[in-house]
């Protein structure tokens, strides 16, 4: 157990059965009447953010989150994962990973998951991927009304905006965090 005076950046705790992790926090002393702490968190799972107030010195139960290197094998109705340190293979529903991040796996991938205990609680991807460009239209010479870019679908079956200038075949570095292109790979 660990109290609301302890809270840093990053510390994840549970509270109603959920685990949050502590976004940012302040510690307010009024002239009059008792301190407390305000605090954002977001939860781990869903990534919704709370804004909760805590009184100083209220007990919380601070969560150990194990961290492990792991590689995304395939994908069929679940997403496929092999822990790198003992081999261990772990099916997730896409929902659990988040659709936003499922959509940017590769096989082969090495990726971060947060533990609780031997339950998988977060997957983070690595902050940019290199994907292969397998669709795009062809940029029209002089088609730059529109801000010089296009959609293209990527090997994994992502769909992302990219320049007019980029082809099929090509390889693009996308960052998964945002979604977004952000240069093409030599």
């Amino acid at each position: 157990m660990a109290t609301s005076n302890d809270f840093h950046n990053g510390m994840v705790i549970r509270r109603d059965g959920k685990l949050l992790q502590v976004v940012e926090f302040l510690h307010v002393k009024p002239g009059k009447g008792g301190a407390f702490v305000r605090s954002k968190l977001k939860d781990v799972k869903s990534g919704r953010v709370l804004e909760v107030t805590w009184r100083a010195g209220e007990k919380v139960d601070d969560v150990r989150l194990e961290r492990s290197k792991a590689q995304f094998l395939y994908r069929d109705d679940f997403l496929h994962f092999m822990k790198l340190d003992n081999y261990e293979q772990i099916s997730l529903a896409v929902d659990a990973v988040g659709k936003d991040k499922a959509r940017f796996l590769k096989e082969g991938l090495e990726i971060e998951m947060l533990l609780d205990g031997a339950e998988p609680v977060v997957v983070e991807l690595p902050n940019f991927v290199e994907l292969k460009v397998t669709q795009t239209d062809p940029g029209v010479k002089g088609d730059t009304v529109s801000g010089g870019s296009k959609p293209a679908t990527l090997e994994t079956g992502a769909v992302v905006q990219v320049p007019l200038f980029l082809e099929e075949g090509e390889v693009v570095k996308v960052d998964t965090r945002t979604g977004s292109y952000v240069s093409r790979v030599q």
